[in-house]
């Protein structure tokens, strides 16, 4: 289970788009420790915590800031960038708000990768450029059966529609324009499952909720206990994208996948309880206090009961697997929190995790 490339990563020209956000924090982390030379695009960090802006200095990354709506700012990100590689992180990536403002949601996620995918045509250096989608852009009927990268695509609501959405996009603009140009760039999709680790402050999801409830010494109000995700550590997530964007560099011929599905082994898919329940106990035996969570009904968007993925082709084409048990993603993720509210620097924090991360396979 191969971890990063660090001779492939030294010194190349990588644009992260979404770079502020919660796991472009961690992917731009982890570059600048292989030594790449890492260009950033997005929107400024949103106000209150935010681990891009609390990682403090960074060292090799150019951080520029702009919406990926605007063409003409897409396309000055691109001409300074002037990629090797492209890992297109920059959506709105929140369930509930997409139900808020559907809109904003497509323009951002359909029309915003488009407008990445037009301005990276000059970029004449270019090799790869990997659009990362979602779990939820296949069509959900609340079986139990993990979907395969070939189920077919849809989303029930919003958000999701919006990312299957973009997957048929990448597909359009992959067959229909560089597939007919030469020298044109490898362009691939990846779809993963519901990432947690510590510095995540989005609005409305799960460990977020709870670390404010825990923060405000409340108890954390839970809408759908049983509902079962695929969870996983934001490094086991990161480490399939950078293995993924190696290989399409290096694909000689077009044996490999377009689109490739990361997440935990089919049968450990867990419900939202068992997650609390572990991170809970770590927190306490770090010392610090927690509430319990309390079930509370509302009403509002329906949510899926039951989503699985099924990341054997991952396995298969990039001998990529979880090095982290989602028992061990959920206490990573609940010791992170807990040093950095005993006041350890998030710095610290992130590259002590991906060092012990990178170690695992030694």
């Amino acid at each position: 289970m191969s971890a990063p490339d660090r001779n492939f990563w030294r010194g190349r020209r990588v644009l992260v788009t979404g770079h502020t956000g919660f796991k472009g924090a961690w992917l731009c982390a982890w570059l600048e420790m292989l030594g790449a030379d890492v260009h950033g695009f997005a929107l400024a960090p949103e106000a209150g915590p935010n681990l891009f802006r609390d990682l403090g200095d960074w060292t090799y990354l150019t951080s520029m800031t702009g919406d990926i709506r605007d063409r003409d700012a897409v396309e000055i990100a691109c001409a300074a960038a002037n990629p090797d590689v492209v890992i297109h992180l920059a959506s709105q990536s929140l369930v509930r708000r997409a139900h808020r403002d559907p809109l904003g949601t497509y323009a951002t996620n359909v029309q915003g990768t488009g407008n990445l995918l037009e301005k990276l045509g000059n970029s004449t250096g270019l090799r790869a450029i990997l659009v990362v989608t979602s779990d939820k852009c296949y069509r959900n009927d609340d079986s139990v059966r993990p979907f395969v990268e070939t189920d077919p695509l849809g989303g029930d609501q919003p958000y999701g529609a919006s990312k299957a959405a973009q997957e048929t996009l990448s597909a359009g603009w992959r067959r229909g324009i560089f597939d007919n140009r030469d020298r044109a760039p490898r362009l691939a999709t990846a779809r993963a499952g519901n990432v947690i680790g510590g510095g995540d402050w989005s609005e409305d999801r799960i460990l977020p909720d709870l670390f404010r409830a825990m923060q405000a010494g409340e108890a954390l109000r839970v809408r759908n206990p049983t509902a079962t995700r695929p969870w996983q550590h934001v490094l086991d997530v990161l480490a399939g994208y950078l293995r993924y964007a190696e290989a399409l560099v290096r694909a000689k011929d077009d044996s490999l996948p377009y689109a490739l599905n990361f997440g935990p082994d089919t049968e450990m898919a867990q419900p939202v309880n068992w997650l609390l329940d572990r991170v809970i106990e770590t927190i306490r035996a770090e010392g610090q206090a927690v509430e319990d969570w309390v079930h509370e009904p509302e009403d509002g968007p329906a949510e899926a009961k039951n989503l699985a993925l099924d990341a054997s082709l991952a396995a298969r084409v990039l001998n990529w697997r979880p090095r982290l048990s989602q028992a061990d993603a959920a206490a990573w993720a609940a010791r992170w929190h807990a040093e950095f509210h005993a006041g350890t620097p998030p710095r610290v924090l992130v590259e002590s995790q991906i060092n012990a991360y990178q170690e695992l396979g030694t």
